[in-house]
C-alpha cells in the first residue's frame, strides 16, 4: 500500500507483453494523493510502459488501473479524453511541436480539448512561463531552446491541461549534466504545490529528496516499496540492495 493519506491511483494485477515477451507480471501498485512516488530499476524493468498503461497510451493484456475511485482507465470503454485530460505525462525526448512558438506549444491542447478562447489559454500558458522562468522565451521556435529549457516547457505544455496526475518518464536522461537540476528544480516545486507525482527516474539522490514513496520495479513486478529513508538505507530484499549497490558505484 501507499504510505498514509487517501489513494489517488490504483494499480491492480496488471501484465502486458509485446511480442509474447512480458514486460508487466501482474504488477500492483497504489498511489496516494499529494505525494511523489519514485519508480527506480534498471532499464528494461517496466517503469517505463507502467506510466504508459497509467496514461492509456498502450492498452494492458490483463489487470486494472483505476484513478481517484472511479476513473476506470483499463476499461474497454474508457474515456480517453478523459483520462488524457486528467493525467500527464511528460518524456525524455520533449517532443515538442518545431513549428509552433514556445508559447503556442502551451497554449494549444487547453484550447483544443479544455475549450478555452485564445486569450484563455494565452493567459494561462504566460502564467506557467512566469512560474518556471520562461516568459522571456514565449516566443521562442524549440531549436533555440537549451535541453533543459525545452523539457521545462514540456512539463509546462502538460501542466497547462491542469491535471490531477503527473507522470514523468526519466526526463532528466536525455539532458546534459549542467541542465539537470534546472529541470528537478520544477519537480520540487510542483511537489510543493501538492500535485501527485509518478515519475520513473535513475537520479537517485534525488528520489530520496523528494519521494514519499520509492518503488524497486524489477521483471515487471513492484519488487520492494518504502519510504525513501527504509528503502535506500536498510532495502529487505537482496535484489534491491544489488541494484543500489551498483548504482552508487
Amino acid at each position: 500500500m501507499a504510505i498514509g493519506g487517501d489513494v489517488l491511483l490504483e494499480v491492480s494485477g496488471v501484465w502486458k507483453s509485446f511480442e509474447g515477451h512480458p514486460v508487466l507480471r501482474g504488477l500492483d501498485m497504489h498511489v496516494t494523493a499529494h505525494q511523489v512516488t519514485a519508480l527506480i530499476g534498471a532499464s528494461g524493468s517496466g517503469k517505463s510502459t507502467l506510466l504508459r498503461c497509467i496514461n492509456a497510451l498502450i492498452p494492458v493484456d490483463a489487470g486494472d488501473i483505476v484513478l481517484d475511485g472511479s476513473i476506470a482507465i483499463t476499461a474497454i470503454d474508457a474515456d480517453i479524453d478523459q483520462i488524457r485530460r486528467t493525467v500527464g505525462i511528460v518524456f525524455q525526448s520533449f517532443n515538442l511541436f518545431p513549428h509552433m512558438s514556445v508559447l503556442d506549444n502551451i497554449a494549444l491542447a487547453p484550447r483544443k480539448v479544455l475549450g478555452q478562447t485564445r486569450d484563455q489559454a494565452t493567459d494561462s500558458a504566460l502564467q506557467l512561463l512566469d512560474r518556471f522562468g520562461l516568459r522571456s522565451k514565449s516566443g521562442e521556435y524549440p531549436d533555440r531552446l537549451s535541453g533543459g529549457q525545452a523539457q521545462r516547457v514540456a512539463i509546462m505544455r502538460a501542466l497547462a491541461m491542469q491535471p490531477q496526475l503527473m507522470l514523468f518518464d526519466e526526463i532528466t536522461s536525455a539532458l546534459d549534466p549542467l541542465l539537470v537540476d534546472e529541470v528537478l528544480d520544477v519537480v520540487r516545486e510542483l511537489k510543493q504545490s501538492g500535485l501527485t507525482i509518478v515519475m520513473a527516474t535513475h537520479e537517485m539522490q534525488f528520489a530520496s529528496e523528494v519521494a514519499d514513496q520509492v518503488c524497486f520495479v524489477r521483471e515487471g513486478i513492484v519488487w520492494e516499496r518504502g519510504a525513501p529513508q527504509d528503502l535506500f538505507m536498510s532495502p529487505q530484499r537482496e535484489e534491491t540492495q544489488q541494484f543500489l549497490a551498483r548504482m552508487h558505484r
